[in-house]
């Protein structure tokens, strides 16, 4: 067994489709395949940040266990229909949109009316189907974001008398499958590499989520590690350069690594704020400078909390 312990890269991602990635991590010590295979699995299962309605008020139903007039579904089965909807929601604040549909046909998502942070991910989506000329369906749901799973009980979201709880579940990816396989470097044959594949709803990539997932277990790990480091096995094709080529590339860095020139991927935010800034066209600290609180928060997909992460992380940089 070697006695190194390598730094894994991603070697290589399969997109099988848009919602279904392959990722291949290698080399890996003797062992870290399951290692981090079972610790990844575990955190894109459980703790990927998403969006579910929480809860939802009929027109004209008082509780669950009623017929809805001109609908061929009960309130019950509405109720597992709306479970299915999927969002992608840009910020962290409550959202209560509305469906309405009149006329006899199938109820889908694209009879939704949503705001400008409120994206529905499959619009032909099935909700109910009104078998009367006259009927009428008109649902008011609650939006919240979350992680994982999370019942009626725990609930924060303060409901009317006709508003019906349901349990939420905010996990947007649906399936983590890994294997383990052996490969080597140099002289060394026992490592391993790591094949793991994500499947999403399609409120966010399998890249999004595997990345938000190592930032958690990163989060985990350093809070538990304090000031220990662990040499790490320096790549194979590493060069020494001569002099002249050592100097021109150290000036070089210093300009490269100068502070405001850091990028915003660098800084260790969230995979979703990283996004947000990123998808703004803001990628180095230097952008941040340009903006104010109140032109930030206006960015799409960039909420308080967004703000508040920015904020502490310049804050450690002293910035």
């Amino acid at each position: 067994m070697s006695n190194n312990i390598y730094t894994p890269n991603i070697i290589d991602v399969n997109d099988h489709n848009a919602t279904s990635a392959t990722f291949v991590i290698e080399p890996l010590h003797n062992g870290y395949g399951n290692t981090l295979g079972n610790s990844l699995r575990r955190v894109l299962l459980s703790s990927i940040s998403g969006a579910a309605v929480t809860a939802f008020k009929i027109e004209g139903i008082t509780h669950e266990f009623t017929d809805v007039p001109g609908v061929v579904e009960d309130a019950v089965d509405i109720m597992q229909n709306i479970k299915g909807i999927r969002f992608r929601v840009y910020g962290d604040e409550k959202h209560i949109i509305r469906l309405s549909k009149q006329g006899k046909g199938l109820v889908t998502c694209r009879d939704i009316t949503s705001d400008a942070d409120v994206e529905i991910v499959n619009p032909d989506h099935v909700i109910a189907e009104i078998d009367d000329e006259k009927g009428k369906l008109v649902i008011d749901l609650v939006v919240e974001v979350g992680r994982g799973y999370r019942t009626i009980e725990e609930s924060t979201t303060k409901k009317s008398s006709d508003m019906i709880a349901i349990d939420a579940i905010y996990t947007p990816v649906l399936r983590v499958r890994y294997k383990v396989e052996n490969t080597r470097v140099g002289q060394a044959t026992d490592l391993d590499k790591l094949s793991i594949t994500i499947d999403t709803d399609g409120s966010i990539t399998p890249r999004d989520a595997f990345e938000e997932a190592a930032a958690i277990l990163i989060n985990q790990y350093t809070a538990l590690a304090g000031k220990t480091r662990v040499a790490v096995k320096p790549e194979e094709n590493d060069q020494t350069f001569d002099e002249d080529n050592s100097e021109s590339n150290s000036n070089n860095s210093e300009d490269e690594n100068s502070v405001l020139n850091t990028s915003i991927e660098d800084l260790n935010l969230s995979a979703r704020t990283t996004n947000a800034l990123v998808n703004n066209d803001i990628h180095i600290i230097k952008d941040l400078f340009a903006l104010n609180d109140a032109e930030l928060k206006d960015l799409k997909g960039f909420g308080s909390r967004a703000l508040d992460e920015v904020k502490e992380k310049l804050a450690e940089l002293e910035l």
